[in-house]
């Protein structure tokens, strides 16, 4: 049988295995982690909702029963298109016969000073482990000497208006409201102080005015300080800083601003588009290369109106259904198909009963109805019922008793660290 090789087990390298599993045609996914990471809910493991076991599933638990499809741990690191091959490691090499790279993105620094060295990324689970420690340790740190407020150890800045922004800000405000302040009786957590910072206008850029407003004024509602038009100029280890001047103390800036495509893009001698992201063809193939296909963050697919789609979660499964497609086609000898995107709308949450969801045929939500909106979906795109049914029990706890069970510091160090996407091959 010909052989398919995956590189990256996110949402597009998850579905394009799965679409495979029992065709006639051996499966082989590469990705550095064995587990599928469910990425939009990371922000809720930083902030104490959820334990990290919640949203990850094993990878081979997931294909234990789909006998053409195996998995390699390991860091895909080339290609070698002439001899069909994929690099990974120490430079063993995986032959395949059709390859899909999946491989994901990570975090874009966009050239800002610090950023790299200070502020904390949200992309994997150990980063989202890592800023969960980070913030219990300031508040540890502050009941010790509350002098350090005045340092801006309580002032929390996310820089990013973007649903990953919106949503950390949210969670923030439950957390220290709701838990926090009745953790730590002896802090006045009025000092504790939530600044989200976008270089744009508005918040929320890909959502219809209403929307952006909506989340605006709930979040500032709920004690957010909301900086707009404001691009950020550098980050110091207690500090940052605005274009213009201004500086707010601080000493945590969560960075949910930009992504770009995983390294292993840069080392495939390939022809590159915004964000790093590999430019295709219609067919979602690579350019002279009808054997590979790119798909997901990864990919620089373009709409009808030559727009990159969006980098999202239904964007990189229905690519990966496309793609499965093509190589049925490509193995048959037929022509393959323009890849197109049929919307399914998107969505964002501010915290408890307020969110706005935008989607098809012009429906737009906002408040306690996108809220539920917003929870149904997350759940049903989970992977394993195991999954589900612990983020269910988690959510269903927190809402009744306003509490956070996972706040706990793991980790023995405190130090930011820029790391990959979790989904990267």
């Amino acid at each position: 049988m010909q052989q398919v090789v995956i590189v990256g087990a996110g949402f597009g390298g998850l579905e394009a295995a799965r679409r495979l599993a029992g065709k006639p045609v051996r499966v082989t996914v590469v990705d550095r982690h064995n587990y599928h990471l469910f990425q939009p809910l990371l922000y809720q493991v930083a902030t104490a909702g959820l334990d990290a076991q919640n949203i990850a599933h094993a990878l081979r638990g997931i294909f234990q029963d789909a006998d053409n499809v195996d998995f390699r741990l390991a860091q895909a690191t080339g290609v070698d298109f002439g001899e069909r091959c994929v690099t990974v490691d120490a430079g063993d090499q995986i032959p395949y016969d059709f390859l899909i790279l999946a491989a994901g993105a990570t975090t874009e620094t966009l050239g800002i000073q610090g950023v790299r060295e200070h502020a904390y990324p949200l992309k994997t689970l150990s980063d989202a482990v890592r800023l969960r420690d980070h913030i219990l340790r300031r508040f540890e740190q502050v009941d010790k000497d509350p002098t350090l407020v005045a340092d801006g150890a309580l002032t929390f800045v996310v820089v990013g208006g973007g649903p990953t922004g919106v949503e950390v800000c949210g969670a923030l405000v439950e957390l220290f409201d709701h838990v926090l302040a009745r953790d730590f009786r002896n802090l006045d957590l009025a000092e504790a102080r939530i600044v989200l910072v976008e270089a744009l206008p508005h918040l929320l850029d890909a959502y219809s005015p209403p929307s952006r407003e909506y989340v605006r004024r709930t979040l500032e509602s709920r004690g957010v300080d909301v900086v707009l038009d404001a691009p950020l100029e550098a980050v110091g280890a207690s500090f940052i800083r605005l274009a213009g001047g201004d500086q707010i103390p601080t000493h945590t800036v969560v960075w949910a601003a930009g992504v770009r495509a995983q390294p292993l893009a840069d080392a495939l001698d390939l022809e590159q588009t915004k964000g790093g992201r590999i430019v295709v063809e219609r067919d979602l193939s690579v350019p002279g290369r009808p054997d590979v296909f790119v798909i997901g963050d990864l990919a620089g697919a373009t709409d009808p109106t030559g727009a990159l789609y969006p980098q999202l979660a239904p964007v990189a499964q229905q690519q990966a259904h496309h793609a499965v497609r093509q190589i049925a086609l490509r193995r048959r000898g037929q022509p393959t198909e323009p890849f197109r995107y049929r919307h399914k709308g998107i969505m964002a949450t501010v915290g408890r009963n307020a969110a706005v969801a935008e989607l098809p045929l012009g429906l737009r939500l906002r408040g306690f109805v996108a809220w539920l909106t917003w929870l149904v979906a997350h759940l049903l795109f989970l992977v394993g019922y195991r999954n589900r049914a612990g983020v269910l029990l988690e959510w269903l706890y927190n809402y009744a008793t306003y509490d956070r069970a996972s706040r706990l510091i793991v980790g023995w160090q405190d130090e930011p660290r820029y790391a990959p996407a979790e989904d990267g091959g």
